[in-house]
């Protein structure tokens, strides 16, 4: 039977990944901008299928459209995919979303939907090899990098007014961070905002450390944040970051599932593919006769 309940966002915005490209030097300059968008459409293809409604956010790929404004890069339109994003979860009110990005951004409006239609009983894992709590204007001027940070209701004004709610920062956790920013996205960030967090190896062997948080946060229900760049590169490269000693797959699934039995997770978002195959590939047809 079909489950209303639950929404599936496919929500290919690759604009707040900022100044990517720098990272992706075997890619074309463009295809590495929009490598996101890809990405995105490729999760969706490759998750089984939805079970109840599926909505595709309407993202441009117009590569022009990424002027900088307000310390954020293509701030125009990461405003206008918000709007969309939001007017979309009006419309079908559901009570669970599950995010297909995209970068790590596309789990903003999900996730501030989510605490405000739980009155805020709502505690955050977020799953990544980075902290995600930059402020615009700092070094790194992608939005991707100041998602947790706009989760928590710190960010630029305008954006966040759009937003449905804020989480308390006590009731936010980061999972298998290793990397870290030399601006904004640092260890005195997360102390000065009450974040904190586990590396891969408090995680490797079981879920408990990351089920105790939980059971402390006060909160009933999980939105969780899976960012591919967590998955250590020697088992697999599937986003931009490719620091060393990361989790494992196993590791990952299990810390969700585990996670799944003792809770209610009414959020999950699955961010940052750069599918640098499947672009070569696309790339390599699109130069063959016939096609």
């Amino acid at each position: 039977m079909k489950d209303t309940s639950t929404l599936r966002l496919v929500f290919p915005q690759w604009q707040g990944g900022g100044t990517i490209a720098d990272f992706i030097p075997d890619l074309p300059a463009e295809d590495a901008y929009k490598g996101y968008f890809l990405g995105s459409q490729l999760l969706n293809l490759l998750a089984p299928a939805a079970r109840g409604n599926s909505v595709e956010i309407p993202v441009s790929l117009d590569i022009a459209d990424r002027a900088e404004k307000k310390g954020i890069i293509a701030y125009d339109s990461i405003m206008k995919n918000t709007r969309a994003a939001l007017e979309v979860l009006q419309q079908h009110n559901p009570q669970r979303i599950v995010t297909l990005g995209g970068e790590c951004s596309v789990s903003v409006v999900p996730f501030t939907w989510l605490a405000h239609k739980y009155q805020n009983d709502v505690a955050v894992v977020w799953i990544d090899a980075h902290p995600d709590l930059n402020y615009p204007g700092e070094s790194h001027k992608g939005y991707h990098a100041m998602a947790l940070a706009a989760v928590l209701g710190k960010g630029e004004a305008d954006l966040l007014n759009r937003l449905p709610a804020q989480v308390d920062p006590a009731r936010a956790l980061i999972v298998g961070l290793r990397s870290w920013e030399k601006e904004g996205g640092t260890p005195e960030r997360q102390r000065e905002l009450g974040v904190k967090s586990y590396p891969p190896a408090e995680v490797a062997l079981n879920s408990d450390a990351v089920l105790d948080w939980l059971k402390h946060s006060g909160a009933s229900k999980v939105l969780i944040h899976f960012d591919l760049d967590v998955i250590d590169p020697g088992e697999m490269i599937a986003a931009v970051g490719t620091d060393p000693d990361g989790m494992k797959i196993s590791q990952v699934t299990r810390l969700i599932r585990d996670i799944n039995h003792q809770f209610d997770i009414i959020g999950l978002t699955v961010a940052e593919p750069m599918p640098r195959i499947a672009i070569k590939i696309r790339n390599l047809l699109a130069d063959l006769p016939l096609l």
